[in-house]
């Protein structure tokens, strides 16, 4: 896993992944994503949730570059250490929240609005239509904001209120929505 950009750009971290059982977003698509953000987003005054956050890769991006307020929200043990000690590594301090938690747990519980919520599911996870009425019920994306929700080809999620468009770069797609149509 490798950082691409920001104060950070070029450091290199070797997660667990078989152990987390995660798979970092592919290095196109992330580069392409963060592209897009960074022209709609002023980094440093925005708020980043990091939905089932793995190894760190979408939350370390955004403190790399800037962003001061970013939630890593993550269940499992061994990703939890191993962002933990990234962040120890590279000297993050309040900038990135962690939170050991199951997401739906956590969209059900926080109070908190973010600019820019990004979920990256294990791609069989069962209950994808759960987190996207909890995000808009609860209204926890910001006026101007967005959820991108990073998922496979056997998902479409176009006929969803709030969706605006789809982007793909490879394997990855990110399905984009926004509070206010």
């Amino acid at each position: 896993m490798r950082i691409i950009s920001g104060k950070f750009k070029g450091r290199r971290f070797d997660p667990p992944l078989k152990k987390c059982n995660t798979r970092p977003t592919m290095e196109m698509a992330k580069e392409a994503l963060f592209n897009i953000l960074y022209n709609s987003y002023d980094f440093e005054c925005i708020s980043v949730a990091d939905l089932f956050g793995g190894t760190g890769s979408i939350s370390l991006e955004f403190v790399s570059r800037d962003c001061r307020n970013v939630t890593w929200v993550e269940n499992f043990y061994i990703c939890n250490q191993f962002i933990k000690e990234v962040k120890r590594k590279l000297e993050i301090g309040d900038e990135l929240k962690i939170v050991k938690n199951d997401v739906i747990r956590f969209l059900s519980n926080t109070n908190k609005k973010f600019d820019i919520i990004f979920a990256d599911p294990p791609y069989n996870y069962r209950h994808n239509k759960i987190i996207i009425d909890l995000i808009f019920e609860r209204e926890l994306i910001k006026e101007g904001g967005v959820f991108i929700f990073e998922h496979d080809k056997r998902n479409d999620f176009s006929i969803y209120p709030n969706f605006i468009q789809l982007k793909t770069y490879g394997t990855n797609r990110f399905s984009i929505f926004s509070p206010t149509l």
